[in-house]
Parts: C-alpha cells; sequence; structure tokens
C-alpha cells in the first residue's frame, strides 16, 4: 500500500463518494474497467464527507486562481477514491496516462493549465515522474455541473489482481 502510505505522510485524506444533489442521478460508474485500462468518469471537488464544497462557481471572478488549484488537487483525491473502491489497492495503477481537467472559467479567463496543474502536480508526487507522468489537457468552459470549479476525467493503466 504504499501510495496509501505516501497519502497519510502527505496528510491527505480520501473523501467519501460523492453525495448527489436531491433528484440526480448518474446512470454511469465512477470507474469503468476494461482489460488493463480503468477510464475514470468526470470528478469535482469534494469534502471529506462526500459533500461539494463551499467554494463554488467560475474561476477568475468567484473563485481564485489559487482556489481553483486546490479545487483540482480535491479532485485528484475524489478520482483516488474512486479508484481505491474500484481497484481495491491505488498500488494497482501502474501509469496515469492521460487526464482531462475542465475548468469552469469566467469570460477571459485563460490561465486553465495552471490550475489543472493542482491536479497532476499530486499525482506527480505520489507515482513519481515514471508512472505519474501523463498526457493532459486543460480547458476552459462556460459552465460545469453544480457550480463546481473544476471537473477531471483520466485514464489510468492498471495491473491485474
Amino acid at each position: 500500500m504504499k501510495i496509501e502510505k505516501r497519502l497519510d505522510e502527505l496528510g491527505l485524506e480520501l473523501p467519501q463518494p460523492m453525495k448527489l444533489p436531491p433528484g440526480v442521478t448518474l446512470p454511469f460508474p465512477w470507474v469503468r474497467i476494461l482489460g488493463s485500462r480503468a477510464f475514470v468518469s468526470g470528478h469535482g471537488p469534494l469534502m471529506p464527507d462526500g459533500s461539494l464544497p463551499p467554494t463554488l462557481g467560475k474561476v477568475g471572478a468567484e473563485v481564485s486562481e489559487a482556489e481553483g488549484y486546490a479545487a483540482a488537487r480535491s479532485t485528484a483525491l475524489a478520482i483516488l477514491a474512486s479508484l481505491r473502491t474500484a481497484l481495491g489497492d491505488l498500488d494497482r495503477v501502474t501509469a496515469w496516462l492521460k487526464v482531462f481537467g475542465m475548468v469552469n472559467a469566467a469570460p477571459g479567463f485563460t490561465s486553465a493549465p495552471g490550475v489543472i496543474n493542482g491536479f497532476s502536480d499530486l499525482i506527480l508526487e505520489l507515482w513519481g515522474p515514471e508512472a505519474g507522468s501523463h498526457a493532459r489537457s486543460a480547458v476552459g468552459l462556460a459552465e460545469l455541473p453544480f457550480r463546481i470549479p473544476v471537473e477531471i476525467e483520466a485514464e489510468v493503466a492498471i495491473r491485474s489482481t
């Protein structure tokens, strides 16, 4: 449990599963495993209890770039929680392949890559440059669900159990 030990050393806690707002259903899995790959559905930042964080809105308006970076880091923890549930052990992730980061951007905000670095920096810190390095896109969008500041999806390579 190398990755979970590293999370503990960093004082980081994986959140509970997302508490969906009343009336919302999501007809898809958070993680879809196919062969040696795990495809991770879009996640947003979560509080430890699985609720949405208080910092919501557009980065570059209601949310600062630094708060967006922190939200992307929190989103990484939410993704790791879903991967742990699906895989049973985060050490089964052998490589981060592709990350798609979306930022709820105010008009004129062009620093989406810096915001999504909050995600990438944590993955690289946990897995190192060999397994943690990933192809990535970071784009600004007009809106995201529930007014979350970032949403991130990913694809990882996994080893069998």
